[in-house]
């Protein structure tokens, strides 16, 4: 993904007219909200459908803000779940997901793992937005 973003910035530099900086969708803030019932919900069942064992899964601490972007309202979640892994051993993974709820809650996994490249790109979003991720609870 790093290269075709670089390919898409060397492609734009060659134009001769570049067109108006976007804002990068990480760099801009949330506003944090409240993590309602539906709302958890929503989470709960979006990230258990990239899970191993979705049934055995425990959820921990989340945190939420909401942002508009390109005219689109979205939520972004920053948590912890406790599910089975590659190796059949359960463990903390951090997670985080985007809720757009101007498309029917549509739910988009970010990054999950707890590997330190999927967590570093989980830290990574989460703090771009303005978002501490949670502590394991």
């Amino acid at each position: 993904m790093r290269k075709q973003l670089q390919l898409l910035l060397v492609a734009s530099l060659c134009g001769c007219v570049s067109p108006a900086p976007q804002p990068d969708a990480g760099a801009q803030r949330v506003n944090p909200v409240p993590i309602s019932l539906a709302l958890e919900e929503i989470i709960t069942t979006g990230v258990r459908q990239h899970l191993q064992e979705p049934a055995n899964a425990k959820f921990g601490s989340m945190v939420a803000g909401e942002r508009t972007l390109n005219g689109r309202g979205e939520i972004l979640v920053c948590g912890h779940v406790n599910a089975k892994g590659p190796t059949g051993s359960y463990g903390d993974k951090l997670f985080a997901a985007r809720i757009y709820p101007d498309a029917g809650s549509a739910f988009e996994l970010v990054a999950i793992g707890d590997q330190p490249a999927d967590m570093s790109l989980v830290n990574g979003t989460c703090r771009a937005a303005g978002l501490a991720t949670p502590d394991r609870g």
